[in-house]
């Protein structure tokens, strides 16, 4: 995890130019279909920040963090509000949040570490919370492109899932890659819900 955070710190101008305007509304309306007007938000490797600044703008109450520092530094800026410095596995909230947004975040994980991030989710969302989370489509797990990421088709994800049972898949779905230049990329998207 290390590498990947140093990776974010060095190229964050780059990684925020290349993310910041990226259409993802598809993905937001879907999430925010299930939460309610005043629903509290968790942006969970919030990156460039540009999920927090919609989610704000729409008037739900956001707490938005990052493992990397300078991320932080840059999405704070771009958002007007503090974005934390948090590494996943360093939640630690109780019934906190009506919904976790976690776009292209927690796919840095290894699977051993993903778990028990995904508990910790769960333990962070109020009653019938809701997770959208997304993954390169794929059955790689490694390094790629000084990286670490964890890919998931819709199968290997279902019998990943299985480890945490207070948690349902609600619905998934395939998208590519909408970033300019990327269009052979394929995502695997999710909504999860607290059971």
């Amino acid at each position: 995890m290390d590498q990947t955070i140093d990776y974010y710190n060095l190229n964050a101008e780059s990684f925020i130019e290349n993310t910041q305007n990226v259409d993802m509304h598809l993905a937001q309306d879907r999430f925010l279909q299930l939460l309610n007007e005043t629903a509290s938000i968790l942006d969970f490797g919030c990156g460039s920040g540009r999920d927090t600044k919609l989610f704000l703008e729409k008037g739900y109450q956001v707490t938005a963090t990052d493992g990397s520092a300078e991320i932080c530094r840059l999405a704070s800026e771009f958002t007007g509000i503090e974005v934390k410095h948090l590494l996943f596995q360093e939640l630690d909230e109780i019934n906190s949040y009506d919904g976790i947004w976690a776009c292209s975040s927690i796919l840095h994980l290894p699977k051993n570490e993903l778990l028990s991030v995904i508990r910790k989710m769960c333990v962070a969302l109020k009653g019938s919370g809701i997770i959208y989370t997304s993954f390169k489509y794929g059955d790689f797990e490694g390094e790629r492109n000084g990286r670490h990421f964890t890919d998931f088709t819709e199968d290997s994800f279902q019998d990943f899932i299985k480890e945490v049972p207070e948690i349902m898949i609600v619905e998934n779905w395939i998208t590519g890659d909408v970033r300019p230049g990327r269009g052979e990329g394929k995502w695997l998207n999710l909504i999860l819900q607290k059971i």
